[in-house]
């Protein structure tokens, strides 16, 4: 026996190879089932599958066991390849949580099929479901629950958000595991929680409140502080002023003393709001809307100044509008709006650290005061290619050409957000004497005079809040959520949560970096529309010029030197137009032509740079397994001549 399995070994050594190799596969495969279940090695650039520090903090914090309920129509959504996809990312993110949270989070997986018990729990616990095709629908949310019987719910999550997918599990986590939520004060004169429709819409139960309000709404406890408010209270971490009107003595006095007693404040004041101008119900602004908002007394105390006559105009971080009645062009850049990226923002602050994009518009200048006690730390600026154009000018509606026109580059960068630390002296010797409509009127002895811990955030615009500006609203299913195209809501939840300490969430929101445009092709685009603008300066010199010469031959009765005149004039449009026509045709080909070679790049080189590396690893491997042979060889000849 012993010998025919020899001789099976010596007569067919490659089958014998080839079922060997097949029994260590398959031992590998339950051993690595087994034993390296937990075990994760993500390859991304960005770590997608890997969990953030601030989720492994939220989750490490857990004091009472969280449910996690993941509803999923597996078998009705087999045909919906897309969505099996995503389900599977949703799955691993929620297996990665729960191996994270040593027992902490235990995870459940319901199939609702229809009419079964798990589709009337999804049902009753709010989820959303989707139709599919014949008459099927899909259900594909989170429900969380902890001890004492609170309830999260992700209704459905939604393709658009998927980038998402870890900061809004984490953000579940984080309100299950907090009893209570921090407040947050607001004092604005921005229709924040009803939107353009005001309180008559919200009367009529139609109101839209600004989406980034809602995020607000979803992490805090929100706490209107009424006008007349002798002092803001004790219950508020921290007080947000957005756009506020004119402060009166007592309500100053309010935000000033909430300072001393070491409350933190995030102000957005604006030289020139642009939402407060935005139209209601009977298409005029908001009754008792503000165009701009300053807080003086205050700011001087906490050693700042904005510029409130001065609008900052950015050339190199423009948005792009459309061009109104230039056939010629669909777009062009808007440099009163801005698009700030990384480069703007401050790297060592936690609030501005991952902060891709903001988009802001018709903002103003922060100066630090002289002798001031804070320290100035800059959180954003402009880029190094803006200028300060005054507000009465912006106020005047000039086109966007006119306005790259009229541009000059100034003292750039200009600060637009910046934080304030350190001691404050209060702006008052004393409490005011006057009294609100209440008869209120604050008590002398509950007077500070100064805190050596402030810690202020003041940013120079108010159109930030604007939902056209950082989101695209979406409504699915009749479930309105937003899609940020930039990263306001971020910097604000960032903003409040970093001054109340929690520092958690803010890693989440920057894993996934924004796309990243091509630098290059920008700034062809700008270089090529600056000959446009250049050109087209000189053609309008040229038709006044020449129109005034008609004029004036006109007078005269010189009709025939009018005549040459004109003709002079048509033959002078029709080169001028040539040359727009050129110079936009440049631009055209020259965008195309790097498109082209970054395309190929992608598709031939790449695929050959690859191919290359692996037919040189082959070759070498060759090399050595012929070196390896041949020297084997060697030594066998060697031992034959010995023996």
């Amino acid at each position: 026996m012993g010998a025919g399995i020899s001789k099976i070994f010596t007569a067919r050594p490659h089958g014998v190879a080839l079922i060997l190799l097949a029994l260590i596969f398959v031992s590998l495969n339950l051993f690595s089932n087994l034993a390296l279940r937990n075990a994760r090695l993500d390859l991304t650039e960005n770590g997608l599958f890997t969990l953030s520090d601030g989720t492994r903090n939220i989750v490490a914090a857990l004091k009472e066991p969280v449910r996690l309920t993941f509803y999923y129509s597996r078998s009705i959504a087999a045909d919906q390849p897309g969505l099996r996809v995503e389900a599977q990312r949703v799955r691993d993110m929620l297996e990665e949580i729960t191996m994270a949270s040593n027992g902490m989070v235990q995870l459940d997986i319901i199939d609702p099929e229809p009419f079964s018990e798990g589709e009337d729990q999804a049902v009753a616990q709010g989820l959303v479901a989707r139709p599919v095709a014949e008459g099927e629908v899909v259900y594909f949310g989170l429900v969380g629950t902890n001890m004492v019987d609170s309830i999260e719910v992700i209704p459905y999550f939604a393709t658009e958000r998927q980038q998402y997918l870890e900061y809004d599990v984490a953000r579940l986590l984080h309100n299950l595991a907090r009893p209570q939520k921090p407040v947050l004060g607001i004092i604005s004169n921005l229709p924040l929680d009803t939107g353009a429709g005001g309180i008559m819409a919200a009367m009529r139960g139609q109101s839209q409140p600004f989406l980034i309000y809602a995020e607000l709404a979803d992490r805090f406890q929100i706490d209107f502080i009424a006008l007349d408010s002798v002092k803001i209270p004790s219950r508020v971490d921290v007080l947000l002023l957005a756009h506020p009107r004119p402060l009166s003595d007592i309500q100053a006095y309010a935000v000033d003393q909430f300072v001393m007693r070491g409350g933190r404040v995030i102000a957005f004041l604006d030289p020139q709001s642009e939402v407060s101008l935005t139209a209601g119900p009977n298409g005029e602004p908001l009754r008792g809307y503000t165009e701009q908002s300053n807080m003086p007394l205050l700011m001087r105390q906490w050693g700042v100044r904005m510029l409130s006559d001065m609008i900052v105009a950015d050339r190199k971080r423009a948005q792009r509008v459309a061009a109104g009645r230039d056939a010629r062009r669909a777009l062009t850049d808007y440099i009163l709006w801005m698009g700030l990226g990384p480069s703007e923002m401050n790297d060592d602050d936690p609030i501005t650290g991952n902060i891709d994009r903001l988009n802001i518009g018709t903002v103003g200048a922060l100066q630090p005061l002289e002798g001031a006690s804070t320290d100035f730390t800059p959180l954003v600026t402009s880029s190094d290619e803006a200028g300060l154009m005054t507000r009465d000018y912006v106020l005047s509606a000039p086109t966007p050409d006119a306005l790259q026109r009229r541009f000059a580059v100034g003292e750039a960068p200009y600060t637009i957000a910046a934080r304030l630390a350190g001691p404050i002296v209060s702006a008052f010797d004393a409490p005011p004497q006057a009294k609100t409509e209440k008869g209120e009127r604050a008590k002398p002895q509950d007077h500070k005079d100064s805190t050596q811990a402030a810690n202020i955030i003041v940013f120079a615009d108010s159109d930030f809040f604007d939902d056209r500006f950082w989101v695209s609203e979406q409504n699915y299913l009749g479930q309105r959520f937003g899609v940020p195209i930039a990263d306001n809501g971020k910097f604000l939840l960032n903003a409040v949560e970093n001054l109340m300490g929690s520092n958690d969430l803010i890693s989440l929101r920057g894993r996934e970096k924004a796309a990243r445009p091509f630098t290059r092709i920008e700034n062809l685009r700008r270089e090529a529309e600056a000959d446009y603008l250049a050109e087209q300066q000189n053609l309008i010199a040229r038709i006044e010029a020449a129109q005034a010469e008609l004029d004036r031959l006109e007078k005269g009765a010189q009709l025939a030197e009018a005549d040459k005149a004109a003709s002079a004039y048509r033959a002078e449009l029709l080169q001028a137009r040539k040359a727009l026509r050129r110079v936009q045709g440049d631009l055209r080909r020259d965008i195309e032509a790097l498109e082209s070679r970054l395309t190929w790049a992608n598709i031939i080189f790449m695929p050959l740079l690859v191919s290359a590396l692996a037919l040189l690893l082959a070759w070498r491997q060759r090399r050595q397994r012929l070196a390896t042979q041949k020297a084997g060889g060697l030594i066998v000849e060697e031992s034959s001549g010995v023996s």
